[in-house]
């Protein structure tokens, strides 16, 4: 079976979240993105894993789908053109800070449990350790290496993954608290590690230049901190529909049941570039160099992005696939899309407006990006925002790219050009 996950994701019991970002708003506006597949998030939360026993029942092996009394509300809030079946898996995020080698580190690590009962074990330990109930991802004083070993010892079926690889601050290869190499981190036990998330601010071709990646497969999610954000990467699997099919994908090199990602343009992720947000100084590696790594406005040590780590660390030229390599789609938010044909900003009302009515005249949004002929976006939404779609899908995008936390600035259209493609159309 055909299906697409998104497993990175939070509560609104984590720092930064939106309020509604719950299961009922999940399971919504999982079917206006085209997601069959959820990551539940936070699950060694107290009161968030009570919510979840309280609101999931079990589906197939090892998923849950929303009791009814929860999904049928917002069911009827999703346009026929968009509805289908979602399920949840469990998933948490946590934040690693310890100190190895007389170096801070900071890592972030995904786990997914194949029940409550892993789950709950896996609770039980980290509830020893440290806080778990002031944050859906606790931030723990424990050995990366330690956590691993947690999450094996509690369930073989468990899942490993190391977090947005290349985030500055806090993953496992990152410029700011991360390592070298994923031995360095996870020693003899990186055998056990059989994926690794690839962030927002990397695509997998930036990947595939380090020979080490190679025995991983690279996955993509969206790391959403609100309902809205889900499917900004997401994952695409030909397999049996069950926390074993998704396992056997990830863990068996053999395996084809991952078969593409939905990745973000890299350089709209918010650390590609390195730079410094508070002075708005927004370099390309060569101008770091070129400052020996200081702030041209206040003198201090840039952060330094993806773009530059990686090719810190690249033993490889660009260009060159990884034995595990998978295809992907680079794609833009459709509400950003929406925005940039009416060039306005994307929470703009007009925009909500247009993304519900384009939902239910064509589908969901990973169908509209992805596969939808561009004459029947044409018809339903008009002929800017088909050029638009139709330049996104031939990488014809120009990206200011993202630095120290700020996101990148996505432009499709040049001044004027809106309107000269509705009066050519009008002429046609």
């Amino acid at each position: 079976m055909k299906f697409i996950a998104d497993l990175h994701i939070h509560s609104k019991y984590s720092r930064a979240t939106a309020k509604n970002l719950d299961l009922e708003n999940l399971h919504l506006w999982a079917q206006y993105k085209g997601i069959d597949l959820v990551g539940t998030g936070d699950f060694v939360h107290p009161q968030w894993h009570k919510e979840l026993e309280d609101k999931l029942e079990p589906a197939e092996k090892g998923l849950f789908k929303l009791k009814e009394k929860y999904a049928k509300p917002m069911d009827a809030q999703v346009p026929a053109s968009c509805r289908k079946q979602v399920r949840f898996m469990l998933t948490v995020e946590i934040s690693n800070i310890y100190k190895r080698h007389d170096k801070v580190r900071k890592v972030h690590n995904l786990i997914f449990a194949p029940g409550f009962q892993a789950a709950k074990k896996i609770q039980t330990k980290l509830g020893e350790i440290g806080n778990i109930s002031s944050d859906g991802r606790p931030i723990l004083g424990l050995d990366s290496y330690d956590l691993l070993k947690i999450t094996l010892d509690a369930d073989a079926k468990n899942l490993f993954v190391p977090a947005h690889i290349w985030t500055p601050w806090f993953s496992v290869l990152g410029s700011m608290g991360g390592f070298d190499s994923m031995t360095d981190a996870f020693g003899d036990l990186t055998k056990h590690i059989y994926a690794a998330e690839t962030g927002l601010s990397s695509d997998p071709p930036m990947n595939w230049r380090l020979k080490q990646l190679d025995d991983f497969i690279l996955i993509s999610n969206s790391d959403a901190h609100s309902p809205a954000k889900l499917g900004r990467e997401a994952n695409v699997f030909d397999t049996d529909f069950s926390y074993d099919g998704v396992y056997k994908a990830l863990a068996d090199k053999n395996d084809k049941g991952l078969v593409s990602t939905i990745e973000f343009f890299p350089d709209e992720g918010k650390y590609h570039y390195d730079g410094h947000r508070s002075c708005q100084v927004r370099w390309h590696p060569k101008e770091t160099i070129k400052h020996k790594g200081l702030c041209s406005v206040c003198g201090k040590p840039v952060t330094v992005g993806v773009m530059a780590r990686v090719e810190a660390l690249a033993d490889r030229a660009e260009g060159t696939k990884s034995k595990r390599s998978r295809p992907y789609h680079n794609i833009v938010a459709l509400p950003k899309m929406i925005g940039e044909a009416k060039d306005v900003g994307e929470q703009a009302k007009a925009v909500q407006e247009a993304y519900m009515n384009i939902l239910s005249k064509l589908g969901n949004e990973f169908y509209i990006l992805i596969d939808c002929p561009i004459a029947d976006i044409q018809r339903a939404a008009g002929d800017v925002l088909a050029e638009g779609i139709k330049r996104m899908r031939e990488g014809k995008v120009e990206i200011a790219a993202g630095y120290d936390g700020e996101f990148g600035t996505v432009k499709i259209f040049e001044h004027g050009e809106r309107e000269q493609i509705e009066q050519q159309m009008v002429l046609f």
